[in-house]
């Protein structure tokens, strides 16, 4: 377990699964989400 001293965001490695663990305030300011949210291509001009 990782960043339990200040307990904004606690890392539990439990083997095959890793587990963050946010406050709220913490995860929407690091917004993790946005990694896996899917981006629209960019048309080139024409």
């Amino acid at each position: 377990m990782e960043g339990l001293p200040h307990c904004d965001w606690v890392v539990v490695d439990a083997g095959d699964v890793i587990v963050h663990l946010f406050r709220p305030e913490v995860r929407s300011f690091y917004n993790i989400e946005k990694i896996w949210t899917p981006v629209a291509p960019v048309r080139a001009a024409s």
